[in-house]
């Protein structure tokens, strides 16, 4: 069995060791042990250093800072959000995270999460289901059928029992892949002509495009009591799916207000509208779903205590796993105020093992 590296060297889990580790752990136990720690921290949520993430915005897309503490660790994700990548053949959405001890500094993980990402979004979102979803919902409209689109119906049967999908995407090749990528895991698929058939009679919809504009994804004409809102696509400014008056009819849950009042769905909406935080409801501190006729929203735009939760988690995993690279990331001076000794004794090192004399 591996374990975990000293402090001096920093596991670094690529995008093959993370396929691997999720593999070797099992999507599905992946899914529902991952939703379990971040609902822990959810239940913690006051606990955490929180600020809405910081963004570099451009024409082309945004690049993102996400950082928390718990007071013991500290967190943070780099990542991207570029719309127009798919046409150039790369990702829209990459993104890597470092995870480190509060009381040295010292970085304990740096991981990618590009796929990580994927995975805890469609996990948060089976956690918020949980809580907000009416508890017979078996059937699920996935209006954007691109990369996210698996993983949150994976989500949504490991951790809920939905197993009845009704797929939707301007490309018919992206709901043709997802059909195909989830052949074999117990779904009944229909492939839709529009958003409005996706949507009949689903109990669930989930809207996760992607490009970066206002939009409207769902009117509201399309959405009936009872109906359980996943709005996953509207994670910045000027970039929505849902009509406005979606949001007048609804009952919104949010992660974190002073984020999502600038990137989520209601930007739409004066500032003092009413919205419910979902830890709140999960401590039982404020109702979820009240009625089965109710419709809740859950107005998510991805927080970075969700990705704080799936880095402690995959770092969790990897004493038994040993998907991981040892990184030589810190300076380990033999005295801590000789860093330049360090050099030296590299040059010696290097000058022993080369006649070449190593010019400046």
């Amino acid at each position: 069995m591996n374990t975990i590296p000293d402090i001096n060297i920093v596991p670094f889990i690529s995008v093959d060791n993370m396929m691997k580790l999720v593999l070797k752990v099992g999507i599905d136990t992946f899914l529902r042990e991952l939703a379990g720690v971040i609902e822990e921290d959810f239940l913690r949520w006051e606990t955490f250093d929180k600020t809405p993430r910081i963004a570099s915005h451009s024409e082309e897309g945004v690049i993102e800072l996400m950082p928390t503490s718990d007071g013991k660790l500290y967190g943070f994700k780099y990542v991207n959000g570029h719309p127009k990548n798919t046409r150039q053949g790369r990702q829209t959405v990459t993104a890597f995270g470092v995870l480190s001890d509060v009381g040295n500094g010292y970085p304990m993980l740096l991981s990618e999460m590009t796929i990580l990402t994927a995975l805890r979004t469609a996990a948060t979102s089976a956690v918020a289901a949980k809580y907000l979803a009416r508890t017979d919902a078996k059937s699920m409209a996935i209006i954007g059928n691109g990369a996210q689109s698996e993983f949150q119906a994976r989500a949504f049967k490991a951790i809920l029992g939905v197993d009845q999908l009704r797929l939707y995407d301007i490309d018919p090749a992206a709901s043709l892949k997802c059909q195909r990528n989830l052949e074999g895991q117990g779904f009944s698929i229909l492939i839709c002509k529009s958003a409005e058939e996706a949507v009949e009679g689903a109990d669930i919809i989930t809207t996760v495009t992607a490009d970066k504009q206002y939009a409207t994804i769902l009117t509201d004409n399309m959405v009936g009591p009872g109906t359980h809102i996943n709005a996953v696509g509207g994670d910045c400014p000027g970039k929505t799916e849902l009509h406005r008056d979606i949001l007048l009819r609804s009952d919104i849950f949010v992660e974190y207000p002073m984020q999502t009042r600038i990137e989520g769905e209601v930007q739409q909406l004066p500032s003092d509208h009413p919205v419910t935080e979902l830890w709140q409801v999960m401590s039982g501190l404020a109702d979820g779903r009240k009625t089965d006729r109710q419709i809740t929203l859950f107005d998510s735009v991805g927080f970075a205590i969700e990705d704080f939760s799936a880095l402690r988690y995959v770092r969790s995993k990897l004493a038994a796993t040993g998907f991981y690279e040892r990184l030589d990331l810190l300076a380990d001076p033999d005295e801590p105020r000789d860093l330049y000794g360090m050099l030296l004794r590299c040059e010696a090192s290097m000058l022993s093992t080369s006649p070449q004399k190593i010019v400046s």
